[in-house]
């Protein structure tokens, strides 16, 4: 998979098919478009190409406005969005900086620089619910319309359902924020993951008698937080058990960073005390055991942390049994 930063890119190919938006955590509903984009640009001989966003037009107007509660917490990083996207089988990523220029774009400005002499799209698909343009004033009709003067296809996908539900980013959200990892993965698909580049941190849980892994979430308001039990991916042959920290860790001096810190209760030996830093790892968030909490001290830290290990290995245990059971 390509991924250009703004469409006027010598690389980018010459014409495509084309589907819009955030793509926020790339849901099963994001997946039924894709597996239809790729069928499209199959048939028509075309790259299939997404058109995205950072910031979120969200945090873009959030920002401008001074209203932080407008913007939408991230249930991806940039990363983990590409990822899964190229997982999906997508062959170009346009990613474009949502700013001044393009939020004052009128609809019809945005459809002829943009879709056409930008990205030069014969096939547009859409969901249904998708607006585009200054104050969000294009609609699909406008975009279909535009299409037959402009000699590009429009279609329109539906809302996509699992067990009754409509799948959406605001959906996946709220899931995450309450905790309900067994529902996040039934939205995604998948078991929640964030993935990045494993940094130094502070090295307090040396102290603490818990060696962390750190790795940085690339936004400061995750939809997720709190206390989970993982499996990291990226250090060893299998996938390594664990306990985490997602949040800005209220106890320690350096908090308001947002951090993903990793305890596995295994270290892989050939990796040394020092060996995971600047590996590329995958954390699957499962079950959350509890909110952050700062707490009176490190002894007291302390004593919660290697509680939520016991908890951790107690979910595991409880898991296995289930599997054991299951195969009887």
């Amino acid at each position: 998979m390509q991924v250009f930063r703004g469409f006027h890119h010598a690389a980018l190919a010459p014409a495509c098919a084309l589907t819009i938006g955030n793509f926020d955590g790339v849901h099963r509903g994001h997946q039924a478009m894709l597996a239809l984009l790729r069928s499209e640009a199959q048939h028509r001989g075309l790259p299939s190409t997404v058109l995205t966003f950072e910031p979120h037009p969200r945090d873009y107007f959030a920002r401008v406005t001074g209203k932080a509660d407008l913007a939408p917490t991230r249930i991806a990083t940039t990363r983990d969005k590409l990822m899964e996207l190229e997982r999906c089988g997508v062959d170009q990523v346009v990613v474009v900086p949502f700013d001044e220029r393009l939020a004052t774009l009128s609809p019809e400005a945005f459809i002829d620089k943009v879709l056409v002499n930008g990205l030069h799209a014969r096939y547009v698909l859409v969901g249904d619910d998708f607006r585009f343009g200054a104050r969000r004033a294009g609609d699909y009709n406008l975009l279909d319309t535009a299409g037959n003067r402009c000699g590009f296809d429009v279609a329109r996908m539906m809302s996509y359902e699992v067990h009754g539900v409509r799948v959406s980013s605001s959906v996946v959200r709220d899931a995450l924020v309450a905790g309900d990892m067994s529902r996040v993965a039934t939205m995604l698909g998948r078991p929640y993951t964030i993935s990045g580049h494993v940094v130094h941190g502070q090295k307090l849980g040396r102290s603490l008698d818990c060696r962390t892994l750190n790795v940085r979430f690339g936004h400061e308001r995750p939809a997720a937080k709190g206390i989970f039990v993982v499996r990291t991916h990226g250090l060893a042959d299998e996938p390594l058990e664990g306990v985490a920290s997602l949040g800005v860790r209220p106890t320690v001096e350096d908090a308001g960073r947002v951090l993903l810190e990793v305890h596995c209760f295994d270290w892989p030996q050939n990796l040394g005390p020092e060996g995971g830093y600047g590996k590329i790892v995958r954390v699957e968030l499962l079950h959350k055991l509890r909110d952050e909490a700062r707490y009176d001290g490190l002894d007291a830290l302390q004593a919660a942390i290697h509680k939520d290990i016991a908890d951790a290995k107690s979910f595991f245990q409880a898991q296995r049994r289930q599997t054991t059971r299951d195969r009887i």
